[in-house]
């Protein structure tokens, strides 16, 4: 009978330098660890970090950082490449590691991604994990909890022990079931997993450009060149503004207002309340904001940036995405969901690599790599002929 099941989680606190040299030293002579943390963000760019939890199999540890100056020995720990790191849905959690240690656990393996090839519906939670494999239901009571507050109580400090606890057993029975799994690709079904895994480290470590910031505003594509540079410029200061201040982004200046002085070309701060922007965001941003696209005088208009295609608009597009969903349909093995292979964005992103980009070998799409590309090549095969 496994412990972790038998038994409620038992845990220590570890709130100075050495008890975490202690326990990461400990952590090291295991092969494989489990990993969690709690934070907080709600208004801030950054997430604000509030526990770290570490199970190595013997000892629960959860690691409080308010106190703690030196995290060289947990940096080193997560660096370790002979100690596998598990976690669970990890893509907020390598945020924290990378903001505050800039250091992501590797090697990596995440148990929702593990799910995926298992035939689960996608993003399923860690209580649902849980449930199927042990019978057992967690008390998520304190998922929604302030865990920057001090001191943790007796029951947030149980729960947050709960998620390393019993994820260890967890991935252990996965990997069991997932040794078993017919695989028809040429690499086994694990390093497929493994492979997904790292393109979540990839993702992780990818600064975000502020001259990029203006694609993610919404309705960007309506906007003709000169209004995009406009929304370039004021895209590109409330990034900066928001990590200097380490704010939300909506909490510096909400993306439709950027919008809509970009659209309008607003010429004082009363212009900019008749465009129904917020009196407050005119208060403290409206004259910063007025200066900015004032410097498109001094800007060549070849150097604006070129109007944004919907791809979808493209006359090609409804033909070609029904005929690559058809055919994926028809690649993808028994028991296996297609999405796990291409979801829609990825797709899309195919598209554009062979219409757009004339498949550029240094800008390959998800599906043209490791264990997808048998698929991706397929598909390309089809695009070609539309």
């Amino acid at each position: 009978m496994i412990k972790e099941i038998q038994n409620t989680p038992h845990f220590q606190v570890i709130t100075d330098n050495q008890g975490l040299a202690q326990i990461c030293e400990q952590a090291q002579q295991h092969s494989v660890v489990a990993l969690d943390t709690e934070f907080i963000r709600v208004r801030s760019y950054y997430p604000k970090l509030g526990l770290i939890q570490l199970y190595d199999g013997e000892q629960v540890s959860l690691i409080d950082p308010n106190d703690i100056s030196d995290f060289a020995p947990f940096i080193a720990l997560l660096a370790n490449q002979n100690v596998l790191k598990v976690l669970h849905a990890c893509s907020e959690d390598l945020e924290v590691f990378q903001y505050y240690f800039q250091q992501l656990p590797t090697p990596l393996l995440d148990t929702q991604m593990m799910a995926n090839f298992l035939a689960f519906p996608n993003s399923t939670g860690f209580a649902s994990l849980i449930q199927h494999y042990f019978d057992l239901a967690l008390d998520k009571g304190a998922s929604r909890t302030d865990w920057l507050a001090r001191p943790l109580s007796a029951k947030q400090l149980a729960y947050a022990a709960a998620d390393v606890w019993y994820l260890l057993p967890l991935y252990h029975k996965m990997a069991e079931q997932l040794a078993q799994m017919p695989w028809q690709g040429e690499s086994s079904i694990q390093s497929a997993v493994q492979f997904d895994c790292h393109l979540l480290l990839e993702k992780a470590q990818k600064s975000k450009d502020p001259d990029k910031a203006y694609v993610n505003i919404p309705n960007a594509y309506k906007l003709n060149a000169e209004q995009l540079m406009r929304l370039k410029l004021l895209a590109s200061w409330r990034q900066g503004e928001a990590i200097k201040r380490d704010l939300a982004l909506n909490f510096v200046v909400r993306a439709e207002s950027l919008f809509l002085v970009a659209m309008h070309n607003p010429k004082n701060t009363s212009a900019l309340l008749q465009l129904g922007i917020n009196p407050q965001e005119v208060r403290i941003h409206g004259k910063k904001m007025l200066q900015l696209i004032e410097q498109l005088k001094r800007l060549d208009p070849a150097d604006y940036p070129s109007p944004m295609v919907r791809f979808s608009e493209d006359p090609r597009y409804k033909k070609a995405i029904k005929a690559l969903r058809e055919k994926l349909q028809e690649m993808t093995p028994h028991n296996f969901a297609s999405e796990l292979i291409a979801s829609r964005k990825s797709l899309d992103k195919l598209m554009k690599w062979v219409w757009l980009k004339q498949k550029d070998p240094n800008k390959l799409p998800d599906l043209m790599r490791d264990w997808r590309e048998p698929f991706g090549r397929k598909l390309c095969a089809l695009l070609e002929n539309h």
